[in-house]
């Protein structure tokens, strides 16, 4: 898939078969209006392209307005979600800042200067709530008498929904923030993931509880950053870690701002996955997990968040929570590898 960060770029398709949105979590909503965007582009003869935008729009009103309540909890990255439009079949992604002057665009200009100048669109698949424009003023009934103008066609598509629930991204963060993860499967279509480069902390897991019977090394972890301030789940879960070696690894880990620790601390102020590898690889050595790109599966939700009195208290909580992991893991519920947890979601819904 080719990514672009705005559309002034050689090598973008002149011609494209389109679709636009947020995309946030690529849910099975989502799944279908790209499978069939990635049909229509092919009987047209053009790409097919995905047209999303970073920050979120309410991302940016939020913080014109001073409102950080008003920024919609984040699902996943953007590395995650253009990983899962490449395995969706997308040709294409256009990623374009939104900023004030892209708010300021009137529902026509977008249309020239962007659809139509731009992307060179000859298909244009939109969502049944979709709006866009200055103030949200451009509807499907706009862009439709527009395309009938300015020769590309339009198509919308209803909402997906499964066993009578509307899939959709405000779904997925309502699962993820009961800690429902398995209802979030449901709807993301697949076991919630985060990924990314395993990054340096304080070093402070391999001190804690390094003396204690069965710690080993300590609580040793890879720290990846969750590049925005509100993420969409929180708290301690049961993970697979991909990426360290031959076969998934089971571990336990925190998302999170770690009410415990010091806020200065090199992480600080960041929301951060820290998984601890219930058994980790030899042939890693206590350093090799570094610049590493690692994908972290959050397959059950532990419990939230606590603040410890202390580091002994810490300890012995995390020593608590690889016990739980472990204990999920060996229960019957619990499949012990990728396959059989997405056969598993599967044959749920």
């Amino acid at each position: 898939m080719k990514i672009f960060r705005g559309f002034h770029h050689p090598g973008i398709a002149s011609a494209c078969a389109l679709t636009i949105g947020n995309f946030d979590g690529v849910h099975r909503g989502h799944q279908a209006m790209l499978a069939l965007l990635n049909s229509e582009a092919a009987h047209r003869g053009v790409e097919s392209c995905v047209l999303t935008f970073e920050p979120h729009p309410r991302d940016y009103f939020a913080g014109a307005h001073h409102k950080p309540e008003l920024a919609p909890a984040r699902i996943g990255t953007l590395r995650d979600k253009l990983t899962e439009l490449q395995r969706c079949g997308v040709q294409q992604t256009v990623v374009l800042p939104f900023d004030a002057k892209l708010a300021a665009q009137s529902p026509q200009a977008f249309i020239d200067e962007v659809l139509v100048r731009g992307l060179g669109a000859r298909y244009v698949l939109v969502g049944d709530d979709f709006r866009f424009g200055r103030q949200r003023a451009g509807d499907y009934a706009m862009l439709d008498a527009a395309g009938q103008a300015q020769g590309f066609d339009v198509a919308r598509m209803n909402s997906y929904e499964v066993h009578g629930l509307r899939v959709s991204s405000s779904a997925v963060r309502q699962a993820l923030a009961q800690g429902d993860m398995e209802a979030a499967a449901r709807l993301l279509g697949r076991p919630y993931t985060i990924s990314g480069h395993v990054v340096h902390g304080r070093k402070l897991g391999r001190e804690l509880g390094a003396t204690q019977a069965g710690a080993g090394n300590g609580f040793r972890t890879l720290n990846l950053r969750f590049a925005h301030w509100k993420s969409a789940a929180s708290g301690i879960f049961a993970v697979l870690v991909h990426g360290l070696a031959d076969a998934p690894l089971p571990g336990v880990a925190n998302l999170g701002v770690r009410p415990s620790l010091d806020p200065n601390d090199v992480n600080g102020g960041r929301v951060l996955l820290e998984t601890h590898c219930l058994q980790w690889p030899a042939e890693l050595g206590p350093e090799g997990a570094y610049g590493k790109i690692v994908r972290v599966e959050l397959l059950h939700k532990l419990h939230d968040e606590l603040k410890y009195d202390g580091l002994d208290a810490l300890t012995a909580g995390i020593a608590k929570d690889c016990a739980d992991a472990r204990a999920y893991f060996a229960s019957a519920q619990a499949p012990n590898h990728t396959e059989t947890r997405r056969q598993t979601t599967r044959d749920r819904i």
